[in-house]
């Protein structure tokens, strides 16, 4: 039963009616309500307990800074959204909806204890308190902390529904469709070749348009005003109209991040819609027109369920037909008050009193109301209200009356004036100033190519805020519309209200959400914070889900006048994204399941899987770690396989190499900047090693460089580090060489790479390749060549990483299993063995081959790892040249890369372990500082021994010494030698 709905009016459908529960009790709203304004139609203002003390609460808003009104709706077990503000739910068949923090009951909070204790809850008691028994932290008191810690509970199962993600570009963005929003947007848009988005968070269009009843814009009401507009703008082709999508970050260069609501407000959302849809909008220039939010008034017990902005009541009235109550007290320190108790007097409401903070109010809407009978009290504040879960009485008082007038109601409409919303202009880095006559801060400076309009700059009257918007627009300085209004004005009041009661004792709630009160305020300044910013982390007033939207300005106010000095002396705290609370699934989109960590995977990864490999992660690959037969383990089938290509033939699937390729007239030249060593000269079908350092002069990556013509490069990197260096490249192109015609294209996918190793691979390949010969004088080592492998179209590579004949086949990634079988097929008279990245480990350590992210750790240089020779001593400029000159970087005490072998040839030393100075006493502690660490270790079954590379302080000068590993079981001794364990001459790789 509505009990406090109006018998006609309002936005509302009310030929459609919603059954809806809420703590488990039904109720019935219309379509077009929302759960905030529906309750109240119910005659319900008590929603939930406070953060803190467990007070009881009700709606105090109409918008997104609702800081109060916080539900857990509820469409099944997996579909369990909490902290979600009331009055932003828009009402469907079947809502169900749950208060929180509450046990057992709403009504029956045992957590209430806390208001009764609230002496000994000030403002920072955890810095102070919980501090003994110290053993009592983890097992007492964490735990308790962690319990009582947050608001609402967490979904338990996975969220079913999906999210979508979107980019879009536009030459004006306009946030918010109030009068300057609209007003905005349609000037915007009279340039048929601008693109325009407008977006405003609300279910509908229009602002505070569509409860305004005293004025008429080019002789229609406004909400009539508003339809025609939205009419206009829904049928120019250049526009795209967002309703319930809010802009919740500004990010650098104009980039907006906008939240659509698809299907929250549906009762059976079909399958295939998002829940959410975020927007990513880069926009040309932006208008924000977010208006502005109506100030609370700060006097002792001002949270009671019934207490609410006096605009929001208007609104609840007119838009949505829902009475705040029968009886009604108005606190205020200005006329917009007035205009809302007049309207609601004409609804029905009685209006017991009006009690304005000004000594002598005056103007239209007061004589209005002294006309209509209404009690004014001027120079007179709130200094109690009563009742439990509803307010039953307040108290008036003047200044200097020790006891004040009760006055009994069921609601109470407080209004402080307005305060813009610039927390989007913040987001910018836009500068604010104080405007006195707004007293508040407004937009001054800007950063980024925005301005604001309307009531979020500081203009408040309907015809100012059309003529703002219309500018802002790009509309010109003339006002196109013709308004008649009755301007309620700004005055406004900022801090804590006077009252005849002891300040020490009374809560007077500055902040609602974190039960902040103006005594907390007052001690964060005794306590000696002088920043607002301070103040802000003490107190946690302005850290609820509005940021300070509503509490802000009364904190400053309050700090100032405690340590009087002005406002803009103590500061303003920054707001940050997003504006209001934004789910997970919007961020996360389509990352969820398999796409949060996308496993990529290769060609030949199903041959892989058949022939019973085990799989490893490489950045986002699955990568074949080994082929075990069965009855082996890694160990048996690694030594396996290491056998098998030194003495016969393997075969490695590389395809996960990055693969870049660089095209155009100065290729040869980028090239040769980015790496070390030369590559101009580098003849068309040679292949060459690369070292790529950053800017620093340290190791970024490495791979070889194939030059397929004289205009175009084949790079290949590592399998981590593909991404990385085509951003580093393409940083390089746009920003500092962009005098160079060059193109890059990430071709990492196009290619599968099949790396054929041993002394038989020339045998294995050769009866399947066309076009080539592939004997050692027509194809030594470091070159490549064009042809056929199997009938495919191929770029043959001459080069190994595991020290033996080999050869990378590079065909395209369609045809990649196709040539592996056929490669297979042809080595099995030779044993031919797939071996998988552990193998390829140990192979290239036994040739001292590094590993980028391995050998190198973020500070290593060419010479650090055995790289010397690939650094050209004659090139004019390569990236990182400049810092390779700074003395610290050729000092002889840096750490350089050497060999290890252990004295009990079985030792495996751990990768990451620590090298000493030796000492004969084994179980002797660590030495401080240590020498180096231990970058790779590994059986070598060609050695038939343990073997280990490492980085040790001017290593190559130690060569022979005896040093030690610290281990738990005590040190283990090795001897440094020589990076290369196996032919060192090099004999069996130019075979």
């Amino acid at each position: 039963m509505n009990r406090f709905r109006t018998s006609s009016g309002g936005r509302i459908d009310r030929s459609v009616a919603v059954p809806f529960t809420f703590d488990g009790e039904t109720y019935r709203g219309y379509e077009g309500d929302t759960l905030a304004s529906a309750l109240i139609a119910n005659g319900v203002h008590l929603l939930g307990r406070s953060f803190k003390y467990h007070r009881p609460r009700g709606i105090v808003t109409a918008g997104s800074e609702e800081p109060n009104a916080l539900v857990t709706v509820k469409r099944d077990a997996a579909r369990v959204a909490p902290n979600l503000r009331a009055t932003q739910v828009e009402l469907y068949s079947g809502l169900s909806a749950e208060s929180q923090n509450r046990w057992p009951s709403l009504h029956y909070d045992v957590g209430a204890v806390n208001d009764v204790m609230g002496k000994f809850l000030s403002a920072g008691f955890y810095y102070k308190t919980f501090m003994w028994p110290r053993s009592a932290w983890e097992k007492l008191y964490e735990p308790f902390i962690r319990r009582a810690a947050g608001l609402g509970n967490a979904p338990s199962l996975p969220d079913p529904d999906h999210y979508a993600q979107r980019f879009a570009h536009c030459e004006v963005l306009v946030v918010g469709a109030g009068p300057a929003g609209l007003a905005a947007a349609l000037a915007a848009s009279e340039d048929a070749s601008q693109r325009v988005i407008l977006c405003d968070e609300q279910s509908e269009m229009g602002g505070w348009l569509l409860h305004e009843t005293g004025a008429a814009i080019d002789g229609h009401t406004p909400p009539l005003f508003a339809m025609h507009m939205l009419h206009k703008l829904r049928a120019r082709p250049n526009v795209t109209l967002l309703p319930r999508t809010t802009a919740f970050g500004f990010y650098p260069h104009n980039l907006v991040g906008l939240t659509e609501r698809v299907t929250e407000h549906l009762s059976a959302p079909a399958a295939h819609l998002p829940r959410e849809r975020m927007w990513q909008v880069r926009a040309g220039r932006i208008v924000f027109a977010t208006g502005s939010i109506e100030r609370p008034l700060v006097f002792p017990d001002n949270d009671r369920p019934g207490i609410l902005m006096a605009e929001a009541a208007r609104l609840y009235a007119l838009r949505y037909g829902a009475l705040p109550g029968r009886r009604a007290v108005v606190f205020t320190a200005g006329d917009s008050a007035y205009r809302a108790a007049l309207d609601l007097k004409a609804l029905g409401v009685e209006i017991a009193a009006i009690a304005d903070l000004r000594d002598a109010p005056n103007g239209p809407y007061v004589e209005k109301a002294r006309a209509a009978g209404i009690a004014i009290y001027p120079g007179t504040s709130v200094s109690a209200t009563s009742g439990r879960l509803r307010i039953r009485s307040a108290t008036l008082a003047r200044k200097g009356w020790k006891q004040g007038e009760t006055v009994e109601c069921d609601c109470l409409l407080m209004s402080g004036g307005f305060t813009p919303t610039i927390s989007l202009f913040s987001q910018s880095r836009g500068k604010m100033r104080w405007d006195e006559a707004v007293e508040a801060y407004v937009p001054a400076e800007s950063v980024e190519n925005e301005c604001s309009a309307g009531a979020c700059r500081g203009v408040f009257d309907l015809a100012g805020a059309l003529a703002d918007g219309h500018a802002a627009g790009g509309g010109g300085d003339a006002n196109p519309y013709q308004v008649e209004e009755e301007p309620v004005g700004h005055a406004a009041f900022r801090g804590a209200t006077f009252h005849n009661r002891d300040p020490r004792k009374v809560k007077a709630f500055v902040d609602f959400q974190n039960d902040v009160t103006a005594k907390d305020v007052r001690l964060a300044t005794q306590e000696g914070f002088r920043s607002i910013e301070h103040v802000k982390r003490y107190t946690t007033t302005g850290m609820a889900t509005d940021q300070g939207r509503l509490s802000n300005i009364n904190a400053l106010a309050i700090v100032s006048q405690e340590l009087k000095r002005p406002e803009t002396a103590i500061g303003l705290t920054t707001f940050r994204p997003p504006y209001s609370p934004t789910s997970f699934g919007n961020f996360a989109g389509i990352a969820r399941g398999p796409l949060f960590d996308p496993v990529r995977t290769t060609p030949i990864h199903e041959w892989a899987v058949e022939n019973g490999a085990h799989f490893e992660d490489v950045g986002i690959w699955k990568r074949a770690h080994f082929f075990p037969k069965p009855g082996e383990d890694l160990h048996a089938a690694v030594a396996r396989e290491c056998r098998a290509v030194r003495s016969g033939v393997g075969i490695f699937d590389a395809s996960t190499l990055g693969k870049i390729e660089v095209v155009g007239p100065d290729a040869a030249e980028f090239v040769d900047r980015l790496y070390t060593n030369p590559f101009k000269k580098l003849a068309v079908g040679s292949l060459r090693y690369g070292v790529m350092l950053r800017e620093d002069g340290f190791v970024m990556d490495d791979g070889v460089v194939a030059r397929i013509a004289e205009d175009r490069f084949h790079l290949t990197t590592t399998t981590g580090g593909a991404l990385r260096v085509l951003n580093h490249m393409e940083d390089y192109l746009q920003t500092e060489f962009p005098d160079l015609d060059v193109w890059l294209t990430s071709t990492t996918e196009e290619w599968a790479t099949i790396a054929v190793q041993g002394p038989d691979a020339r045998r294995v390949i050769e009866p399947l390749v066309e076009g080539v010969d592939l004997s050692k004088d027509a194809m030594p080592h470091m070159t490549w060549r064009a042809g056929r492998i199997a009938g495919v179209p191929m770029r043959l590579w001459r080069v190994s990483f595991t020290g033996e004949l080999g050869f990378e086949i590079n065909v395209p990634a369609s045809e990649g299993r196709r040539v592996w079988e056929a490669v297979f097929a042809a080595g099995r008279p030779f044993g031919i063995t797939p071996y998988g990245t552990e193998t390829m480990h140990v192979l290239r350590a036994e040739k001292g081959y590094i590993i980028v992210g391995q050998e190198t750790d973020g500070t290593a240089v060419p010479d650090d790892v055995g790289l010397g020779w690939a650094v050209a001593k004659k090139k004019h400029d390569f990236v990182g040249m400049r810092s390779l000159a700074r003395p610290a970087l050729s000092a002889k005490d840096r750490k350089q890369m050497v060999g290890l072998l252990t004295s009990e040839p079985g030792t495996v030393l751990e990768e990451g372990a620590q090298v000493v100075d030796h000492v004969p006493d084994a179980g002797a502690a660590a030495t401080i500082p240590a020498l180096g660490h231990v970058t790779s270790s590994y059986r070598s079954e060609t050695l038939g021994r343990s073997i280990a590379l490492a980085l040790v302080r001017n290593g190559r000068a130690r060569i022979g010494e005896t040093v030690d590993i610290p281990m738990p079981g005590g040190r283990i001794p090795a001897v440094i030698v020589d990076p290369v364990f196996h032919d060192k001459a090099n004999e069996r790789l130019d075979a």
